[in-house]
């Protein structure tokens, strides 16, 4: 419970120009924002009573074939609890207004979700999370 509430404390460190730009960000601005895993691990991996809520703050951005980030974790090596939390972290992106685009429609997110499974999400959270009622 406590990374998914921190999972994007690092964006502490990525100026407002950038998290609140109106277009598309630059190559620049895109390798500011991709610190924020490594952001968050660093502010949260000297308190004691949260490093074992690291996973989700510093792995919900590493996908399932290797090409996320911080570290290019791939599969089974992206730890259990940032898998799930990769796939409600888009879902929630997606069907909220953001600064840049509007919502998606539900079943927009859903086509998104299941072409990123196997790719972008490991295959079978994704299979369960579509499972549920949503």
């Amino acid at each position: 419970r406590r990374g998914a509430l921190l999972h994007d404390i690092g964006k502490m460190g990525v100026p407002d120009s950038i998290l609140l730009k109106p277009g598309p960000l630059t190559d620049e601005e895109w390798v500011i924002m991709r610190l924020h895993p490594q952001l968050a691990y660093d502010m949260l991996s000297p308190i004691n009573y949260l490093r074992s809520a690291l996973d989700i703050p510093y792995c919900h951005h590493e996908k399932w074939d290797g090409t996320g980030y911080p570290r290019g974790l791939k599969g089974e090596q992206i730890p259990l609890a940032a898998r799930p939390f990769a796939v409600v972290d888009v879902w929630d992106a997606l069907r909220s207004d953001r600064p840049y685009r509007a919502a998606w429609p539900e079943e927009k997110v859903i086509e998104h979700i299941k072409a990123g499974s196997g790719s972008h999400f490991d295959p079978q959270v994704v299979e369960a999370f579509l499972g549920l009622q949503i």
